[in-house]
């Protein structure tokens, strides 16, 4: 895509020690941070396969059918798909769609996969934002319910309780997590080790759970029950959310520790919580199995310590949604860096970290979403019917974007990797048929959201593309501008920087600047920012220039797509294009575009009119790439698309 891709990768900031330390480290750090979503699931996944929209008997047909599905969906989406398959597919470290995307596209350039892979990955992102809406309601709201085992008459409490926690939670976002983040892996050791340890003593009590382990028992179960198993397959689903997300999360920890945690720790405590949950009801008299299954997880312990484990579940729940709102922040930078979110503004919490970022409007966004989500739908049983959609909808998407990688990027002949991708596509396609007939009760919700926010970055990026085809369509050489140019205007003292969008032509700010003020200053520089399909750049090739001659340069910043833009700090070590950078003998000129109606439109009207309001509402440039505030001049120029 751009020269940049060629560079080499340089971890960010906060990893090069990050990832030296042991990978034991790593990955009881990755526990705290990359397992919340997924491991929160047993609050309500057994749940819901029973006293969901769809409820089964309470035989041992049906429940070691769903356990035994529960086990195989865990074995083969989680373990086999993401965890050993999809993340050898990174991009220099980083996983995720968006990472995968830009992999793609920077290994397939301009051929007929390319395309689809960007919208692809473009809605899978966009389906993101739904889950993360929906992910701290239902997390917490299934967590504080457990009050109602403990003491009925706390049922009146639970939607004040959660609002407040979840209130709380999006509040504290833009503090930063790092001193907080400290306790999240020592907080989810207790949880999943509390869990296992409740699962294993029921599993002693009923070890006949344990048949379900053959996958005969969710084959017979299709074979006895066909249509009732392909609904449950709904809500059986509910048990690997997160496995998109642990993708995602890759580049934090690294393969090998997320591999090591999620296989020697993570994944066997979940299933012993599950078999424990089958077992605890496949052994209760009828009358107690219908009223524990109204909530196993929680009648898994002892009447004593009901409250403390609701405590601990409803910590478990608060890391795991404060992971998904990090994830939202991340995902929302990496689609601005990639072209498709306009600027948005940032700001870091923490001095060390780079990854700790807080984005104010997405912040916002997403807790107004989640208080109308929880008022709405009023308990976790109910948002379970519109929970899932997302999360399958992008699985699938992952699993076509895998097809695209082994075809397109590893060259595997079509025989080897058609019968790998159509495993896996039955399988995920399934899922997400069983999740479509949720969309009357609920499931409209993520894919509404997933929708406007496909239109939106969609519109974005084609607006942005027309809008630069315009402004070259009229630019002028830079060699030639220069050799006109220094004869027919006043040298004055100091430094001009002029932010140019593309590296050919020259920007409208300076043609605006030589019109109107009639000065050239003794310096200047054309400054081109560039976003590589990398997620980060080697700060030794970071800087590009290239010397015009009568004191005009054009030079280049690269930058990988999960790294801050501080134009500032990346001008101190380009020393080459006339001497050092004085920011107070600095001044930048920007250009701020407004939109006119054109006679002949490269998008829809009702396109058009959304990315003129998306591009009013951008954050500005100085902010977005740090520029010293009172050495800033904005000119305006006017463009039809």
């Amino acid at each position: 895509m751009s020269e940049a891709s060629q560079h080499k990768v340089s971890p960010p900031p906060g990893l090069e020690s990050g990832h030296s330390a042991s990978k034991t480290a790593l990955a009881v750090g990755a526990i705290g941070i990359v397992f919340g979503d997924i491991g929160t699931s047993p609050l309500y996944a057994f749940r819901e396969t029973f006293v969901g929209p769809h409820p089964l008997a309470l035989d041992n047909l049906h429940i070691l059918g769903v356990i035994s599905l529960i086990f195989w969906s865990m074995t083969l989406v989680v373990s086999i798909q993401y965890v050993s398959i999809l993340m050898r597919a990174d991009n220099k470290g980083q996983g995720g769609s968006l990472a995968l995307v830009a992999l793609l596209s920077s290994k397939l350039g301009k051929s007929k996969y390319a395309w689809v892979a960007v919208l692809l990955g473009v809605f899978a992102t966009s389906l993101f934002y739904g889950d993360s809406m929906i992910t701290p309601a239902i997390s917490v709201l299934s967590a504080v319910e457990g009050l109602t085992v403990v003491d009925e008459q706390l049922s009146g409490y639970v939607i004040p309780i959660a609002l407040t926690l979840l209130v709380f939670l999006f509040v504290l976002q833009k503090r930063g997590t790092a001193k907080v983040g400290a306790l999240f892996a020592p907080v989810m050791i207790v949880y999943f080790t509390v869990i296992a340890f409740l699962g294993i003593m029921q599993i002693v009590k009923t070890p006949e759970i344990l048949w379900a382990l053959n996958p005969y028992y969710a084959v017979n179960f299709f074979v006895i029950d066909g249509m009732l198993a392909f609904l449950a397959l709904g809500s059986v689903v509910l048990a690997v959310t997160g496995s998109e997300a642990l993708y995602s999360d890759m580049g934090h920890f690294g393969r090998g520790p997320m591999r090591l945690s999620w296989f020697g720790f993570v994944m066997p405590c979940l299933l012993l919580n599950y078999f424990g949950q089958g077992a605890m009801v496949m052994g209760l008299p009828a009358a107690q199995a219908a009223e524990a299954i109204q909530s196993p997880f929680f009648f898994l312990a002892s009447e004593e310590w009901r409250l403390p484990l609701v405590l601990l579940a409803t910590c478990a729940t608060f890391i795991a949604s404060q992971a998904v709102i990090s994830g939202a922040f991340s995902i929302t930078h990496q689609a601005m860096q990639l072209g498709f979110i306009p600027r948005l503004s940032i700001r870091h919490t923490s001095v060390t970290e780079a990854g700790q970022i807080y984005i104010p409007i997405v912040n916002w966004a997403l807790m107004v979403a989640v208080i109308i989500l929880v008022l709405t739908f009023q308990n976790s049983s109910n948002l379970a019917s519109a929970y899932g959609i997302a999360v399958t909808g992008a699985v699938t998407i992952d699993t076509l974007l895998m097809a695209v990688l082994l075809v397109g990027v590893w060259k595997w002949r079509w025989w080897y990797a058609a019968p790998v991708v159509l495993l896996f596509l039955i399988v995920d396609g399934a899922y997400f048929a069983a999740n479509l007939t949720k969309v009357p009760e609920g499931g409209w919700f993520p894919l509404l959201v997933g929708a406007l926010a496909f239109t939106l970055l969609t519109t974005w990026a084609r607006g942005r593309k027309l809008m630069r085809e315009r402004m070259s369509e009229v630019s002028l050489p830079i060699e030639i501008f220069a050799k006109s140019a220094k004869n027919s205007a006043t040298r004055v003292p100091g430094t001009a920087i002029f932010m140019a969008s593309s590296t050919g032509g020259v920007p409208s700010a300076l043609l605006h600047n030589i019109k109107h003020n009639k000065v050239l200053h003794e310096r200047v520089v054309i400054l081109t920012i560039q976003i590589a399909e990398i997620p980060y750049v080697d700060p030794e090739t970071r800087c590009e220039y290239h010397d015009l001659g009568d004191g005009f340069f054009r030079a280049v910043l690269h930058y990988g797509f999960m790294e801050e833009t501080d134009v500032p700090l990346g001008l101190k070590k380009m020393d080459r294009c006339g001497g050092e950078f004085d920011m107070m003998q600095t001044s930048f000129f920007l250009s701020r575009q407004t939109l006119l109606p054109s006679d002949d439109p490269g998008m829809p009207i009702w396109r058009e009119k959304i990315f003129a309001w998306m591009l009013r509402n951008a954050a500005t440039a100085m902010e977005f790439f740090r520029l010293p505030t009172n050495r800033v001049v904005e000119l305006g120029s006017q463009v039809r698309i």
